[in-house]
């Protein structure tokens, strides 16, 4: 077939950065996002989502395929090796339609919205989305990955243009009607309706629910595919902390081990696969996320506190030695993932045979390691595209190192040892092989739940290095993705910032800041998070539903409509972080009205809540955070003096999910504390003593120098003795 060369984009061959000639390009040669790129020598003649492709549409009167998806994604490489880099599929597709590609992760507004079409008319969603739709946005079919021809019943991306040229040329007004029907379904599933109460009952309710849908074998949620939904198990936390229900804490306990012993985790290089494509952990999707690896760590730091096991402690410091490893940029931001794919074959680079494994190492730890992570001659891995087993073993452990120790009639830490020592020897024999892609854009809000991570760990493990590291990325964001008007940037990749922040950035870099107060007491980033925070509130909320919308109101693109989302998916939904951010800045400041609006975006959404409360756990540890008991804990002493630092220390290893600390210096005259929380200003020293105020609902006890009183005065009885009165039915 020969090459297309229907616009300036498709004539003439190009070089690809691997010198290969390429015969076709296209525009998505001059976008920055990776994704993009991977496309822009497909036939397909991609347009980058803008106003020349829907104006281009609109001139030659033809539909509009728009294909969304990331460049970790595995079966959007299938879709593009399989269709986008066929000729006869361009042409097809050249002549049906105007084609659009759109990053998921440049643009979540867009992919927001569609994928809402795509569960709208087919009950479910996912990557690569495919929408079809007319030049004025307005969608009439939608999938997800279409082979490139018929099978298995599933209709081929060939025959399904045919089938739509005809229906445009032959039926076109029908396909209009069609087109406003479902633009009205979507108008109506966004559309917030409703006033309600959210209430602790909400919250035993979204408890019950995960419990039944807990898999009390291998841990996690549900019976085939498992995801490490993270704020499942920081709103689980929370729960126990408040009623102290041992079953909470069991299910966050059971399932962080499966996942640290399972497939889904890297043994040799660590970090966390995307998910578990089986109810046991073993065999991941191999892409690595940043938000998977931020998210697990506050996971795993949290529950160290919470139980004081330095297994969540050690999980948690190898999962940031992966990070910082792997993903850290120069520059001190976090590239945003790394593929699933290498050399062609998904979980290539992490897959191992037992030969393998008895060349690299000496035979007594061969043994150790084929006995320690279950390797197997025929292999435990089956072969996608066969259904066979191919001789490759994930590496997955089902036995604790104790265990393995005592099979092994060996110390624990002896065995570690020896270990350990053959794991770094596969480590640096799997860094000789072809690596998978990484994707080097930066983006705010992921970067924004890293700082949180770090910020986070810091205090639990005493480590001021994550803390230097959560400061730097800090001070990426604030200098490179942040306009004069002080409005924050999405993206950053080769030197360019660039899409107008999301709701995400904003809740998710109002949240850092917090959590680096909170580990280093500068008041510059109680500041930021409170300057963030109006900007939300004046570009951001929608006051006629009472919602955050995903886009702000002066964005400048004129999408089908304005997405809001309120689900937490695999990253919490911005309304979720933002009404917790609101409960916290209210705790900080004493400025009530921070909160009251944060029970209006909760009311709003209440019924949808009380339907499925487990759809809504980041919300849910916001209503936690509210249900208390609430503490504000001040802490006043010279900044630079042993006893100051003992005390926030203190602090620092307890788990006070409900508590949010203050540090006044008794040192400067006229501390910018105040400014920002003037209930502080008369708080003093004690006997010239690091001196603790610590307040329930802005109602304080007396002060105590001693950190045992302190932390006394921080236990409470659990929720049995709690008057129930005040909670209404749900």
């Amino acid at each position: 077939m020969k090459r297309s060369n229907h616009n300036h984009h498709h004539t003439g061959s190009s070089q690809s950065s691997t010198g290969a000639v390429q015969e076709y390009t296209n525009r998505l040669a001059n976008e920055k996002s990776p994704y993009l790129l991977q496309h822009a020598h497909n036939p397909v003649d991609w347009y980058p989502w803008s106003e020349e492709a829907f104006e281009k549409a609109r001139q030659e009167n033809k539909p509009i395929f728009l294909s969304i998806g990331y460049s970790t994604c595995h079966w959007c490489h299938v879709m593009e090796q399989e269709s986008f880099s066929d000729p006869e599929v361009g042409e097809a597709l050249n002549n049906t339609f105007v084609c659009i590609k759109v990053d998921r992760e440049e643009r979540p507004d867009i992919d927001s919205l569609y994928m809402n079409v795509c569960q709208i008319l087919t009950g479910n969603g996912g990557w690569p989305l495919s929408i079809f739709m007319t030049p004025d946005k307005k969608p009439f079919f939608a999938g997800t990955y279409i082979p490139r021809t018929s099978r298995h019943g599933m209709v081929g991306l060939l025959e399904l243009t045919q089938r739509i040229q005809e229906f445009w040329n032959n039926n076109h007004d029908e396909l209009l009607q069609s087109a406003e029907q479902i633009t009205s379904f979507l108008h109506q599933a966004v559309t917030i309706k409703g006033e309600g109460e959210l209430n602790n009952n909400v919250l035993d309710f979204a408890f019950s629910e995960l419990a039944q849908n807990f898999d009390e074998r291998f841990g996690g949620f549900g019976q085939s595919i498992k995801f490490p939904t993270s704020h499942n198990f920081l709103f689980l936390l929370r729960y126990w902390y408040r009623t102290q229900n041992e079953k909470a804490r069991q299910m966050v306990e059971k399932t962080l081990h499966a996942i640290r012993q399972g497939g889904i985790y890297d043994h040799l290089g660590f970090g966390v696969h995307r998910y578990a494509t089986d109810s046991q952990w073993l065999v991941p999707h191999f892409e690595k996320m940043l938000y998977d690896q931020a998210q697990l760590t506050i996971v795993y730091t949290e529950t160290f506190l919470a139980t004081q096991n330095p297994f969540y402690a050690d999980t948690a410091k190898e999962i940031l030695t992966y990070t910082l490893r792997d993903l850290a940029s120069p520059e001190g931001a976090f590239y945003s993932a790394e593929d699933a794919d290498s050399e062609g074959k998904e979980g290539k680079f992490y897959l191992w045979s037992m030969q393998e494994i008895q060349q690299a190492l000496s035979k007594t730890r061969a043994d150790l390691t084929v006995k320690t992570f279950n390797i197997t001659p025929n292999g435990n891995f089956v072969d996608q595209s066969t259904g066979n087993k191919n001789g490759m073993n994930i590496l997955h452990r089902n036995k604790s190192l104790a265990d393995l120790a005592a099979d092994n009639h060996t110390s624990e830490s002896t065995f570690a040892r020896h270990l350990d020592q053959a794991r770094e020897k596969l480590f640096k024999t799997r860094r000789q092989r072809p690596r998978p892609y990484r994707d080097d854009k930066i983006l705010t809000d992921w970067n924004s739940l890293m700082i949180v991570a770090l910020a986070k760990a810091a205090r639990a493990f005493d480590e001021p290095q994550y803390a230097a590291h959560a400061v730097k990325t800090f001070d990426f964001i604030q200098n490179h993705l942040k306009t004069n008007q002080g409005r924050l940037l999405h993206r950053f990749r080769e030197n360019e910032s660039d899409v107008p922040g999301n709701l995400n950035d904003y809740a998710f870099f109002t949240w850092a800041a917090i959590e680096l107060y909170e580990t280093l007491f500068d008041t510059r980033y109680l500041q930021t998070a409170m300057e963030t925070n109006r900007i939300i509130q004046e570009h951001f909320f929608d006051s006629a539903e009472n919602i955050f919308c995903l886009t702000a109101d002066d964005a400048g693109e004129d999408l089908l409509l304005r997405p809001r989302e309120i689900f937490d998916g695999a990253t919490p939904a911005g309304n979720s972080v933002e009404t917790y951010n609101l409960r916290r800045l209210a705790r900080f400041t004493g400025n009530a009205q921070l909160e009251e609006i944060a029970s209006r975006v909760e009311k709003s959404i209440a019924a949808v809540v009380r339907k499925s409360p487990s759809a809504f756990t980041q919300l849910l540890i916001g209503l936690e955070f509210q249900a208390g008991p609430t503490y504000e804990i001040i802490i006043v002493g010279n900044s630079q003096s042993q006893d100051t630092k003992k005390m926030i220390h203190a602090l620092h290893s307890q788990f006070l999910p409900n508590a949010v600390i203050l540090f006044k210096p008794a040192e400067v005259k006229f501390p910018k504390i105040v400014e920002i929380a003037p209930f502080t200003e008369f708080y003093q020293p004690k006997d010239s003593q690091a001196t603790a105020y610590v307040c329930q609902d802005l109602i304080c006890q007396p002060p105590t120098t001693s950190i045992d009183e302190m932390l006394n005065m921080l236990k409470f009885e659990p929720e049995e003795n709690f008057e129930r009165k005040e909670f209404a039915d749900a």
